[in-house]
This record gives structure tokens, C-alpha cells and sequence, in this order.
């Protein structure tokens, strides 16, 4: 009996241990075009190991062609089976592609924002832009979504999620709106600073 109460705790503190990192973005990081063990989400695992924070495991929830609405729809669930410590909100682009209205892409990030913290989750937004042919009143208002509300929650952001990356040769897939395999180390040191002040707290 003593044994096996033993080996329950052991188990228990090892579970204790394990620190999580929920990504729910879309496309930009659900390995669009990229082999998934290239893309930036799995670097990240990689940094995490080889900067010796192996105790936090990384949760890949992204889909393709995820919109902010359908992200609202999944997260309680992933919320509720994960536990994380850390979400790093990786969407709105699809919804600005698709010409929604920034105050409801904001909203429901906002929405986001809220679920995350009141699971007792940190948040990092990640900042997107779109395409200049979309208008500069309607880019404007959309990329001022993302400070607007890490501002209002005080949350951490990364101002440009493709910054040093999509008007560099190589770096973009045909479709000018995805990253290629040589730009996914860049995408994850545009995050790694953000990330890396939470993955401390």
C-alpha cells in the first residue's frame, strides 16, 4: 500500500511538472505547405528542449483556414483538455481575407483574450496584416485590431506575425500569402521574444 501511494504522488508531481502551450492559429501555423516537423510550431519544440525547457509541452490546435469565430467555437473544449499556460492566439487573417467587419474579428478575439485568462491561461496575440489591395481604410482598421486589444487586456503582443518575411525573396509561398520552409525559423523568432518573457513567469 505504501508503495502504491508512492508511486501515485510521483506520478501526480510529474504531472505537476508539465507546463502546456496551446497554439490556435490557422494556416500560418498549421504547416501550410511546409513539412509539419519543419514548420515553426515544431522549432519551437525544438528550442524548448535545447534550452532546457523540456517541462513545457507544446499543443498544436491549428487548422487551415481557421477564422476567428470557428477559433471561439473550439477553444472552451481545448481549454477544458489541455489546461495551458500559455495560448498563443494566432488568428483573424482568414476573416480579413474574407472582407469580415474588424469589429467583429475584434470582438471575438477579444472573446478569446477573456476565455483564455478566466481558464487562468496567459496570452500572446499574434499581430497579422493584410494585402494593400483591400484598401488603406479597411487595413488600417484591421491591423489596429491587435494592438487595440493588447492594450485594453495588457496582454503580450507580436506586433506582425510575417515581419522580415513577406516582401523577402524566398520567403513567401506562390500564393503571396503563405510562408515557405525557409521563412518558418523566422516566423518563430518573431514569437520567441514574447513567448520567452511568459515561458519565464
Amino acid at each position: 500500500m505504501i508503495v502504491l501511494v508512492f508511486v501515485t504522488l510521483v506520478s501526480g508531481l510529474s504531472q505537476a511538472s508539465q507546463s502546456t502551450v496551446l497554439v490556435l492559429g490557422d494556416s500560418l501555423s498549421a504547416a501550410y505547405g511546409v513539412q509539419t516537423e519543419q514548420a515553426w510550431v515544431a522549432l519551437l519544440k525544438q528550442r524548448l528542449n535545447h534550452q532546457g525547457l523540456g517541462q513545457w509541452q507544446v499543443v498544436n490546435a491549428s487548422i487551415s483556414g481557421e477564422t476567428t469565430d470557428g477559433g471561439l467555437r473550439r477553444l472552451p473544449a481545448l481549454l477544458s483538455q489541455h489546461t495551458p499556460d500559455i495560448v498563443v492566439i494566432e488568428l483573424g487573417g482568414n476573416d480579413g481575407l474574407r472582407g469580415f467587419p474588424p469589429q467583429v474579428i475584434e470582438e471575438n478575439l477579444d472573446q478569446l483574450i477573456s476565455l483564455s485568462v478566466a481558464a487562468g491561461a496567459q496570452p500572446l496575440l499574434i499581430g497579422i496584416q493584410i494585402p494593400p489591395n483591400y484598401g488603406p481604410r479597411y487595413t488600417t482598421q484591421f491591423a489596429n485590431i491587435y494592438p487595440n486589444l493588447a492594450d485594453r487586456h495588457n496582454i503580450a503582443l507580436v506586433p506582425f506575425f510575417l515581419q522580415g518575411i513577406y516582401d523577402q525573396e524566398g520567403m513567401m509561398q506562390g500564393d503571396g500569402i503563405h510562408p515557405t520552409t525557409a521563412a518558418q525559423g523566422q516566423l518563430l523568432d518573431n514569437v520567441w521574444p514574447q513567448l520567452e518573457v511568459l515561458l519565464a513567469q
